[in-house]
């Protein structure tokens, strides 16, 4: 298992100034915004506009906290996100614009490589098992959590990352604890 502390964690300003990117974990590691085949970050988004484009890129979109963004994706009906919304998926060519509906928020978010991988995002709350196929990322957003494999036991505070490849995992967040299971699969189509 590896372990991504949030003060090493890498961030960065966005291009248009509108907020600031901080990556978590990039595969394979050293991949630019063109090649990889997974990425996750956290973005802290202080201004309405565009999402960019990502062709052949599979996004789900996690808010963390501020009061939430306004999401219009393509012809879909905008959609009002949350810290209390289930992670939002979509294709990450299709345009997306986002208007905050009150001061800056942060998210959560996810992308993989269409046809390469693809992932799942899920909220964990108290304990949970998860398979051992792919990759596991187990983000801490707030208190605390236990991450144990059958060889080892880390523990994770808010803003920590736990990356384990093809193994069995057990997670236990702290009571009110906020812990997001990221899990990355070789693409089935």
């Amino acid at each position: 298992m590896r372990i991504v502390r949030a003060a090493d964690c890498r961030v960065m300003p966005w291009k248009n100034g509108g907020g600031t990117t901080t990556e978590i974990a990039v595969h394979p590691e050293g991949a630019g915004l063109g090649d990889f085949h997974w990425r996750v970050s956290m973005a802290r988004v202080e201004s309405d506009g565009p999402f960019s484009s990502f062709p052949g890129v599979d996004r789900t979109l996690t808010i963390l906290s501020g009061e939430g963004i306004r999401l219009a994706v393509g012809r879909r009906e905008a959609v009002t996100l949350t810290a209390e919304s289930l992670p939002f998926a979509f294709a990450g060519e299709v345009p997306a614009e986002a208007m905050l509906v009150g001061a800056a928020v942060t998210d959560l978010n996810v992308m993989t490589r269409r046809g390469v991988v693809a992932h799942r995002v899920r909220r964990v709350a108290g304990a949970m098992e998860c398979g051992a196929e792919g990759t596991a990322l187990v983000v801490c957003h707030s208190g605390s959590c236990g991450v144990e494999a059958k060889d080892e036991r880390q523990n994770l505070d808010a803003g920590d990352t736990a990356i384990a490849e093809g193994k069995a995992l057990r997670l236990t967040s702290s009571e009110g604890g906020v812990v997001y299971l990221v899990e990355v699969s070789p693409s089935r189509s």
